[in-house]
């Protein structure tokens, strides 16, 4: 019973996850809101980590290759979080060299044009789909 205990549990992270990810795209952020909604869903993780009998699911990066919402929910967060917009081309470029970046630009555009302190048209000048890998 374990396995599908923790299989329910992976449904549900998904479940959750998809829908904080359309509460978050109707939402404006300033760099504060940002970095309660990166602690908010550390605290998600480490709650469904409590809740998991596999010793497998107990690590952040075997969690979220288990529940693919969850993982675009934490780059999200880590996107959302950036101190300027020349360290999200950064961290957009680097993640995707090491395999674990699945948002589209488009995506990114529309996430990083929901902080307050980011100008719509620095963002789409910075990550421009021509740029796209």
């Amino acid at each position: 019973m374990p396995k599908l205990a923790d299989d329910l549990v992976i449904g549900i992270l998904g479940g959750v996850s998809k829908r904080l990810e359309v509460a978050i795209r109707k939402s404006k952020f300033t760099p504060l809101g940002a970095i309660s909604l990166d602690s908010d869903i550390r605290y998600l993780m480490n709650f469904a980590k409590d809740r998991i009998d596999s010793p497998e699911l107990k690590s952040n990066v075997t969690l979220c290759k288990a529940c693919p919402p969850l993982a675009r929910l934490n780059q999200i967060t880590l996107l959302m979080n950036v101190d300027d917009l020349e360290d999200a081309l950064d961290l957009i470029s680097v993640s995707k060299r090491k395999g674990n970046w699945d948002l589209k630009l488009d995506d990114a555009k529309l996430l990083l044009s929901l902080r307050v302190d980011f100008e719509g048209d620095k963002v789409n000048d910075l990550l421009n789909p021509n740029d796209e890998e």
